[in-house]
């Protein structure tokens, strides 16, 4: 299985995950020639270039406008419509250093672009539907995220006209890139996202900064004891929209490794790695979470809700386990099987959907088969076939809930329709 897998021990910016994904993308010319026929408009050339950190080789990526380097202005100057810069609007996408973001005051007599705008934006470009697709679900979360931290809402947020520009270069150059890579997973290890402050020209915020604290929500992220803004908005929003776990690297046999250089030096070698390589075809190993509470003052119908939201909520499993407890009294092990990533959310619904006063975690270490659908056509319906494989075995099993939807319809029983298949 082809997997992607982003080791981010010094965080990530925009351009940095461009570059690293152009490392190991087999189609570097169409990459850079689909780019910058899609923003010569915009005056923006979009250059690789070696760049050396820590007597690593790797790419950084050039974003200039207009012949000036991109990261000479603050990325997403982002505010609401009565223009009252505050300390918490001012956001730094890929400047990937704690020395000061000097802003010149002279960009202030650019046009401020709202959401809307930026989405426009991107739907004009020449670039491939899945491309834009991408690129505006990365917008949204950078929005969303800002529109929180501000206590606004998207159509109030604007964004810094150069800013935009070689932000939205950054978020299109990767969702190019990941579009032509096509991988099939996609994993990266927890996120360093710096430690101290970051020095704007109008404040001192923390790191990280409100609106890539926003976009961490749910996702694993260390502070470290290196010094400065590591990890961009422009960055997280990237990571979380393609990332589906945030975990330990998993067994694969590599076929390319990507350096993304960033802008600033520091004593550990400031890059992103991509690994790109197939995970075995029979599986792969990764790790779930196990979350479970014992209750012995809860009807079974109450039970019954805290499982299914559970469920609905994305767990990977949900059972109970009868037990009896101290004082001879009957109990119920509940427990939910989930991602790691997902440890706050589900801890959260255990506690507002359960009397329990306490959980317990543990981690466990698992193999799957790999598992796939196909979709068979009866007299009386579509009923989609699960197909597993993998360790010598093969598998194939009727979707349940099909099974049913055609016995409830037809007035038969689940046997007739699994008869239907023979």
């Amino acid at each position: 299985m082809k997997t992607l897998y982003f080791e981010c021990k010094m965080g990530a910016a925009g351009d940095m995950l461009m570059a690293a994904l152009y490392e190991i993308c087999d189609q570097k010319k169409i990459f850079l020639q689909t780019m910058n026929q899609a923003f010569s408009e915009y005056g923006i050339q979009i250059s690789a270039e070696e760049s050396k950190k820590c007597g690593i080789s790797g790419t950084h990526m050039h974003v200039m406008i207009n012949g000036e380097e991109e990261g000479v202005h603050v990325h997403e100057h982002v505010h609401t419509h009565t223009h009252d810069h505050t300390e918490a609007e001012h956001v730094h996408t890929n400047e990937h250093e704690a020395a000061e973001h000097h802003h010149d005051e002279s960009s202030h007599a650019h046009t401020h672009h709202s959401y809307q705008s930026v989405l426009a934006q991107i739907e004009h470009l020449q670039l491939p539907a899945q491309v834009k697709a991408d690129a505006a679900a990365i917008y949204r979360l950078i929005g969303e995220a800002e529109s929180a931290v501000h206590n606004t809402t998207l159509e109030q947020i604007h964004f810094h006209e150069v800013g935009t520009l070689d932000a939205l270069a950054d978020v299109c150059g990767c969702a190019l890139l990941m579009y032509l890579i096509t991988p099939e997973k996609v994993f990266a290890s927890p996120l360093h996202v710096g430690s101290g402050f970051v020095k704007c020209a109008h404040g001192i915020l923390p790191v990280p900064a409100p609106a890539t604290a926003e976009l961490l929500k749910g996702i694993p992220f260390y502070t470290g004891s290196i010094k400065g803004e590591l990890l961009t908005p422009t960055g997280a929003a990237i990571l979380r929209h393609y990332v589906e776990g945030f975990e330990e690297m998993p067994v694969m046999t590599l076929e390319h490794i990507g350096y993304g250089m960033g802008q600033k030096d520091f004593e550990t070698a400031n890059c992103v790695r991509t690994f790109l390589g197939d995970v075995q075809a029979n599986g792969y190993d990764d790790k779930i979470l196990s979350i479970s509470c014992n209750l012995d003052d809860m009807t079974g119908e109450d039970i019954s809700f805290a499982a299914e939201t559970l469920l609905n909520a994305g767990a990977l499993d949900v059972y109970t386990i009868p037990i009896q407890m101290k004082k001879g009294r009957p109990g119920i092990i509940l427990t939910c099987l989930c991602a790691l990533s997902e440890k706050e959310n589900f801890t959260n619904l255990f506690f507002q959907h359960t009397t329990t006063r306490g959980i317990r975690y543990a981690v466990y270490e698992r193999v799957k088969l790999v598992s796939t659908f196909e979709t068979k056509e009866t007299p009386y319906g579509k009923i989609r076939i699960k197909k597993s494989s993998g360790y010598h075995v093969d598998h194939e099993k009727p979707e349940f809930e099909d099974l049913k939807a055609i016995a409830f319809k037809q007035g038969c029983s689940l046997k007739d329709v699994r008869n239907l298949l023979d």
